[in-house]
Formats: structure tokens, C-alpha cells, sequence
């Protein structure tokens, strides 16, 4: 193609990026100003609270209520994200914790939802990220809680239970499951290994198509992915970053059962969330088992005409014959109606705890 015919194009793209570049800078300028406002006006005991997940979820929102293309919004949200991480970060560096090791999707989806410029220490266990949340270690944490294909994760309502954290959000993370071998490898898979989530996700595909070959269980996909990497005969699941950072060969895409496999993750920390709008609430709440417990729980919610989006139960550890629900609903505390709810279950149930009202994740439709 002729060079002449791009080059009015390309001039008029330097351009934007110039535009792009000066503007980004001054959002920045904008950012530092805002925090040193906070500082200025800190709560009484000296908090300054830099990340505020409402605002961003009012910004994320407005720009895809205003996006005309041809870039679709799920295209361009990536890319507003880490402007907005860069931006936070010269206000204030975050920390946050996850379930590692590197290469995990708890990792991605703190990326996800914070962006490349957070310091991201990863956890051994889901315990250990609310022990550095709760320590001061790490600003937030981020832990898995239920997959659309295997339910809810015990390990992290468990928690909940025991440790006094508020849920400062959510995210909602497609997961595409791979199975990957050493690029050295030439022989036949003798062993498949991966976290036993992903097993169960892909269990109809693995016997169908390696039916008489081992699988077995390890700590997470990321960990199966480095021992694959060691060992020539074992083929590992996990995702894409893992196959990067250990050098693997992806041998078959998106082995899970289901294409609309998706994780819900919670983010973690010690501050309670303005509104934004569109929020989402989460409560413990302790009853005797007995009949008719659930039915009396659930009736002040049907009353005040709030939508319940999750129930999950879990036996109350600390009592005999007693059990903990587990529930989402829509909106914030903030609003009379929530407040109501919650007073009268309280007056119904053993014990209501409040863990958090958050901004509803922006999903990909």
C-alpha cells in the first residue's frame, strides 16, 4: 500500500495520542489534588480513605452509559481501569492480598479489579489473606466465594463467620479452564493435576477425552502448572498467565463443561462503602434449627420488596442444633428499607450480622 495514502491516518493517530497522553497526565494532577484534600479533612481518628470503590463504580458506569463505539465498553473498561490505578497509586500505594500462588485466577481477578499498579502479595491460604487484612499488612484482600458450576467455597464462609472484615466488593471473573504441558514434552500424559475446583469443572471432558489417566488434587492450578513444568509426564489446568509464567504449551482451550463458567470474588477490608447506586448488601444471620426458622427470616424481605441473590447455609460453630445463612440482597444500608430488614430479622433471628454493602459488579453481557 502506499505510504501516502496512511500517512494523513497516522499523523491524525499521533495526534490523539498526544491528546490522550496530556489528558491522562491531568486526570493525575486532579487525582493528587483530591488526595490531598482527604489529608486535609481525615476522619477523626487520621484514616483517609483513598479508594473509594463507589466512585469508581459511578465513573466505571457513566462511561459505559456514554460509550458509542466502535470499541465496546468491556474493551475500553480495562484500559480506564489502569488509568485509574495509575492515578491512585500517586495518591497512595495499595496493597492488597490474595489467594496465590502467581498465575492463580484470584490473582487476576485483583488485576482485574484494581489494576497493575497495587502491590499484590500473595497468600497461602484463604485464612492467611484475612489474617493480612485484619493485621494492617494489606489494605484489602480478595478471595473466591462461589463458581456458577461448583457452588459456594466453604473455606471463605467459614471465615466470614470467624473474622470481623467487611465485604468492600465484588468481582466476577470468566473462567476458562486449559489444559497445558511442558514445551519439552513428547511423551504421553501420565498424570493430570490442577486444584480441585477445576477438576470438578472439567470432569466430563477429562473422561471423555482421557479417560483411564490419573487426576489428582493439588494446592492450586498455579501450583500444578509449576510441577508440570518440572515433570514432563503430568499435564497441569489452569489458565492462560499460568501457561506463560511457567513456560507451558497449551495442549486444549477451554476445557471446562460449561462455556458460562464464571468465579464470584469478594474484596475485603475494614471500612464500610458509601452507596453508588447500584449496590449489594451481605449478612450472617444465626437461627435455631427448628421449623419454620428460614420461612420467618425471609418474610421481612418479601414485605419491604428486596430481591435476595444468594442464600447459602453453614452449621454455627459455636452452637449446638443452630445454623448461619449466608445472605446477598439488593441494595445499601443507607436506604430505610435495608435498615428495616435487618432490624426486624434481627428481632426474629439469634444473631444478624451486617458484612458490607458494595457497589454490584459491572458484568459482561
Amino acid at each position: 500500500m502506499d505510504k501516502e495514502l496512511l500517512e494523513p491516518f497516522r499523523t491524525r493517530i499521533d495526534e490523539i495520542d498526544s491528546e490522550i497522553l496530556s489528558l491522562v497526565n491531568e486526570r493525575a494532577k486532579a487525582a493528587l489534588a483530591v488526595g490531598k484534600l482527604k489529608e486535609e479533612h481525615s476522619d477523626s481518628d487520621g484514616t483517609v480513605s483513598y479508594y473509594r470503590p463507589e466512585r469508581e463504580a459511578q465513573i466505571l458506569r457513566k462511561l459505559k452509559q456514554n460509550n458509542n463505539g466502535p470499541l465496546a465498553f468491556f474493551d475500553v473498561m480495562p484500559i480506564f481501569k489502569e488509568i485509574i490505578s495509575a492515578c491512585l497509586n500517586i495518591e497512595k500505594r495499595i496493597s492488597v492480598a490474595y489467594l496465590g500462588p502467581e498465575g492463580t485466577f484470584t490473582e487476576a481477578a485483583v488485576s482485574k479489579h484494581f489494576g497493575g499498579a497495587v502491590e499484590k502479595n500473595s497468600s497461602s491460604s484463604i485464612e492467611e489473606v484475612f489474617k493480612e487484612v485484619q493485621s494492617g499488612r494489606s489494605h484489602y484482600g480478595v478471595v473466591p466465594v462461589e463458581n456458577s458450576t461448583e457452588g459456594m467455597v466453604n473455606q471463605t464462609l467459614d471465615c466470614l463467620l470467624e473474622r470481623e472484615l467487611n465485604i468492600c466488593g465484588e468481582i466476577e471473573l470468566p473462567i476458562h479452564q486449559n489444559l497445558m504441558r511442558s514445551q519439552k514434552a513428547i511423551d504421553a500424559i501420565l498424570e493430570i493435576r490442577a486444584h480441585e475446583q477445576s477438576l470438578a469443572q472439567c470432569r466430563n471432558w477429562l473422561e471423555r477425552n482421557y479417560p483411564g489417566v490419573p487426576k489428582v488434587a493439588v494446592a492450586s492450578n498455579a501450583e500444578a502448572a509449576r510441577q508440570a513444568s518440572e515433570n514432563f509426564a503430568i499435564a497441569a489446568i489452569a489458565g492462560q498467565v499460568s501457561a506463560a509464567k511457567y513456560g507451558l504449551d497449551i495442549v486444549h482451550k477451554h476445557i471446562e463443561d460449561k462455556s458460562d463458567n464464571r468465579t464470584r470474588f469478594l474484596v475485603l477490608g475494614k471500612e464500610h462503602i458509601l452507596p453508588s447506586g447500584d449496590d449489594k448488601t451481605s449478612a450472617l444471620v444465626s437461627v435455631n434449627n427448628e421449623p419454620g426458622a428460614l420461612l420467618r427470616v425471609l418474610e421481612p424481605f418479601q414485605n419491604h420488596g428486596i430481591s435476595l441473590t444468594r442464600i447459602e447455609t453453614r452449621p454455627e460453630r459455636k452452637g449446638n442444633w443452630s445454623y448461619v445463612f449466608f445472605i446477598d440482597f439488593d441494595g445499601h444500608l443507607s436506604e430505610q428499607r435495608v435498615e428495616k430488614v435487618l432490624q426486624e430479622v434481627g428481632e426474629i433471628a439469634l444473631n444478624v450480622r451486617f458484612l458490607g454493602s458494595y457497589p454490584k459488579a459491572l458484568l459482561q453481557e
